[in-house]
């Protein structure tokens, strides 16, 4: 022993003997916050580890626009994106308005507050946590145990960084339920007003937190149930409306889309929540599916996969346990306030995955929208340590054991966290193949918040300390990656927007990286989730030999054919090949981005969704096209089925940044006819649209379902931007979302430039509709032009009805002859054109009873109708014939014809009949 130690060491023991005590009971009672303190102090040194996430751009510029509509810098709203009206922002706020009062305008220290503070409500969260297990176990190491489970989880650790939606969602439901444990304890106005303050907060960051209010409301109805007098009952009826009224004034406070209009604020926050717009493919155990079409076991599979072991065994004693008590003694559970709060931690950990399976809500990315159903799973492994603990209340040295297993396994996951570093987004336990190459990546989407990237860039940093390196990333986010850094790192790293001045090229997790790949659909295969950002110099991504000569190929037969579009880069066409060509092409041209959309979505390209158009490809030249001596080439391979629309770009700029125009655009139609060939046949048959207005067509797909085209001649470029309405009645509500149901419309807003193209002063544009069936549609510019439409009859059908009418004498002749047959009116012409159905059609039944009309019209005698001919029938082989249903009480006359509105009738028919 070291010669002064040896005098002092027998004397320290006993010196420190009196403070034992004190000590003990100080960690005993602040155990929880000096463990959150520890992991605040860690998560300090490493909250600049973590990279973008693609979503911190979209959402720092939600909270810009809310916090400019509060001090009235802008005046509308309503004209936002979906994400700047519905997302809350009780928690982006403040972070924008710390990050403001800082005066930061480096993005690698606004990066960095960011991390912090997010991390920081992270633990806070988990202090309430700990209260929280403390209360309802009222065992001070068992809650410890539940904090550590809590903080320890790799996944949410690494998002407690970076993820500004899922983590503070699950930071608030923690503060919620521990106010709600409170509030049902002391029973006060006070704590229920705290309580209804949290859960408006709640619902304003994901409006699912609206389940909170059924919850709250039913424990409240079960207190009056049981309650003693009626002194009791009106305290239960104050705190409940207190809940409430609290509740919807802190949601009302801090949702600026609210104020305008609160009902239309929560349809679309559902809206949002049951049917996001923006579908992904999803790599999910091998297979690709739509992110609005998983398997109904897909959360329930990644919460299995990505839970340590430990957490897994505990949370199932714990659920088990709560299912058998219930079972046992059901009237009990109702009655006691402690164990209704178990049943409702169950039920936060069952329900939502039920609900997500059961409405195909839209999902992505793991479990990360249902990461809030984790702090009741901790709640109830730590009702499973409890009862372990309890069974073995006989046994010390297995009771001892079991604590001592516990501890062993929380140490195994913080090392694994430690290990994982600063990638522990990317964790899976024993259920999966974590050993076998490249396993992990055709199985499981694994990277797509691309936050990997970050360590790349450090990691060359470090293998080159005293180079000035070019990188390369071929991705949407190439500029975002590099502010990050340091502005020292930043010197010395910097972006390459060429082949030739890169020294490394980061692989894209959604693409492949390699020029002689190019030959794959949109979405590469092979590439798709890299598990960590893969550094590879730049020379293993040359061609080979092989891949040289399938291009000069391409070339050569792209040269000896016409061009589909005439542009900068001309476009040809071979099978389902598109090949945009520059002959004259040199090195120092500039760097071309390429785009193209396609009507209606193919789910090989993207998953089916009608409400928003995305690039399926979208690259730059100097990624994945190719240089061949003078010349540029880019490929755009499509899947075999691909039919209908394209809509082809080029760029100079990211597209993703609409608000950079095009260098040029054009709509192409896959399949014939050419969409202005299609618009000019369908104008054939119908008038001219009026003044200023646009031609609206609906065009029938050989598949079934229909699209709808726009056109207008000579359009100023305000008129190509004007948001455009669209109301579409369904044949049958049911069809449309639950939440549409009472109106019975599915109302749609857009901008055509969205879907459509604008070159030589025309406009054309094409809106994939639903495939459910459509009874009529209204769409137009508000203020500006509006039209009514209907599906077309189908033609077939339309030839069998004539056919059948060639051997029956009309009931009558006029312009139309008139047939009743079926208990139908049907309208034949046998030479028709547009101007003989322009005219809108009227309809007057005189019934033998006028008491089976309805009673607004018995005075009048007869039921009216009027109606334009498209709504029942429709052109074929140069005629005309429209069928309309009559009704079924017996009918003595009927009078019908054509009429323009202020002038008066074309022709009238009157048909004499006894049914």
């Amino acid at each position: 022993m070291f010669p002064p130690l040896r005098h002092i060491s027998p004397q320290l023991p006993r010196r420190l003997a009196p403070f034992r005590p004190a000590v003990a009971n100080f960690l005993t009672r602040h155990g929880g916050l000096l463990i959150c303190a520890l992991f605040l102090l860690a998560g300090l040194n490493l909250a600049g580890d973590y990279g973008l996430d693609p979503d911190e751009p979209n959402q720092r510029e939600t909270a810009t626009s809310n916090l400019d509509y509060i001090l009235g810098r802008v005046d509308r709203i309503e004209s936002w994106n979906y994400h700047d009206r519905v997302y809350g922002v009780a928690f982006e706020l403040p972070l924008l308005l710390i990050e403001r009062a800082l005066g930061l305008a480096d993005y690698h220290y606004i990066h960095r507050l960011r991390a912090t503070l997010i991390h920081l409500f992270f633990i806070l969260g988990a202090f309430f946590f700990y209260r929280l297990a403390y209360r309802l176990f009222n065992n001070r190491l068992i809650a410890l145990l539940a904090l550590l489970i809590y903080l320890l989880h790799p996944r949410l650790y690494a998002h407690s960084f970076f993820n500004a939606k899922d983590l503070p969602f699950l930071t608030l439901f923690v503060l919620a339920l521990y106010l709600l444990e409170r509030a049902f304890r002391r029973n006060t106005p006070a704590a229920f007003l705290l309580l209804g303050i949290a859960v408006g907060l709640l619902v304003n960051i994901r409006v699912m937190g609206i389940m909170l209010f059924p919850a709250v409301i039913a424990m409240r109805g079960l207190d009056l149930f049981y309650a003693g007098g009626r002194a009791e009952g009106k305290q239960i009826l104050l705190t409940a409306g207190l809940f409430i009224l609290a509740a919807g004034l802190s949601l009302y406070a801090v949702t600026p889309y609210a104020w305008l209009n609160p009902l239309d604020y929560l349809r679309s926050s559902l809206d949002l929540t049951v049917n996001h717009p923006s579908v992904w493919p999803q790599l999910f155990q091998g297979q690709w599916y739509p992110s609005d079409q998983l398997p109904p076991h897909y959360n329930p599979t990644w919460f299995s996969i990505t839970m340590p072991p430990l957490f897994l065994l505990l949370g199932g004693i714990g659920a088990a346990i709560v299912v058998a008590r219930i079972g046992r003694r059901p009237p009990a559970v109702f009655r006691n306030t402690r164990r209704r709060f178990f049943l409702l931690l169950l039920a936060g950990f069952l329900l939502p995955p039920l609900a997500a399976a059961l409405l195909s809500s839209n999902q992505y990315n793991d479990w990360r929208h249902l990461y809030f159903i984790y702090a009741p799973f901790c709640l109830l492994a730590a009702g499973g340590l409890g009862w372990l603990a309890a069974a073995l209340a006989r046994q010390p040295r297995c009771r001892a054991g079991m604590y001592g297993l516990t501890g062993l396994g929380l140490a195994l996951v913080l090392l694994q966290i430690t290990q994982l570093h600063p990638t522990q987004q990317f964790y899976f336990n024993f259920l999966v193949d974590r050993a076998t190459p490249e396993y992990l990546r055709s199985q499981y989407n694994l990277n797509l918040w691309e936050l990997a990237r970050r360590a790349a860039l450090q990691q060359i940093l470090e293998i080159h300390p005293d180079k000035t390196l070019w990188v390369r990333i071929p991705s949407k986010y190439q500029l975002d990656e590099f502010p990050l850094l340091p502005a020292a790192d930043r010197q010395r790293l910097l972006p390459a927007l060429a082949d030739r001045q890169a020294d490394y090229l980061l692989a894209d997790p959604m693409a492949p990286s390699q020029p002689d790949r190019a030959f794959n659909t949109g979405f590469g295969r092979v590439y798709n989730s890299a598990s960590n950002a893969a550094l590879r110099p730049l020379r293993s991504s040359l061609m080979t030999p092989a891949a040289v000569a399938a291009y000069r190929e391409i070339y050569r037969q792209a040269l000896a054919s016409e061009p589909v579009i005439r542009a900068d880069y001309n476009v040809y066409r071979h099978g389902q090949r598109l090949t945009f060509v520059k002959a004259n092409c040199p090195p120092d041209s500039p760097d071309a981005w390429f785009g193209a959309r396609h009507f209606p979505p193919d789910p090989e390209i993207l998953p089916p969704n009608a409400g928003e158009i995305r690039f399926y490809i979208s690259y730059r030249l100097g990624n994945y096209a190719v240089r061949l001596d003078n010349a540029c080439l880019a490929l755009i391979q499509l899947p075999p089925a691909a039919r209908g629309y394209l809509i082809l770009s080029q760029h100079h700029l990211d597209p993703f940044r609409p608000e950079e125009p095009p260098l040029w655009t054009e709509l192409y139609g896959l399949t014939p006819p050419d969409p202005r060939q299609q618009i000019a046949q369908l104008r054939q048959n119908r008038p001219p649209p009026p003044p200023n207005a646009f031609a609206a067509f609906l065009s029938p797909e050989p598949a079934g379902g229909y699209r709808l085209l726009y056109a207008k001649a000579d359009c100023a470029p305000a008129e190509y931007e004007t948001r455009v309405f669209l109301h579409i009645h369904p044949e049958n509500p049911a069809d449309l979302p639950f939440y549409q149901w009472q109106s019975g419309v599915d109302n749609r807003e857009f901008p055509l430039r969205d879907y459509g193209v604008r070159s030589n002063g025309e406009c054309i544009a094409v809106y994939p509709l639903p495939d459910y069936p459509i009874a009529a549609l209204l769409t137009g510019q508000t203020g500006l032009w509006e039209a009514n439409l209907y599906p077309p009859a189908n033609p077939n059908a339309l030839r069998a009805a004539a056919a059948a009418l060639a051997a029956v004498q009309p009931n009558a002749r006029a312009p139309f002859n008139l047939y009743i047959q079926n208990n139908r009116l049907l309208y034949l012409r046998e030479t028709c054109n547009a101007a003989d159905t322009a005219a809108n059609f009227f309809l007057h039944i005189t019934p033998q009873d006028t008491a089976d009309l309805p009673a607004e019209r018995q005075a009048a005698g007869f039921a009216n109708q009027d109606f334009p001919f498209a709504r029942y029938g429709g052109p074929f082989d140069g005629k005309c014939l429209a069928a309309i249903p009559l009704p079924n009480y017996p009918i003595a006359a009927i009078r019908t014809g054509q009429y323009v509105a202020g002038q008066g009738e074309v022709w009238a028919a009157e048909l004499a009949l006894e049914r």
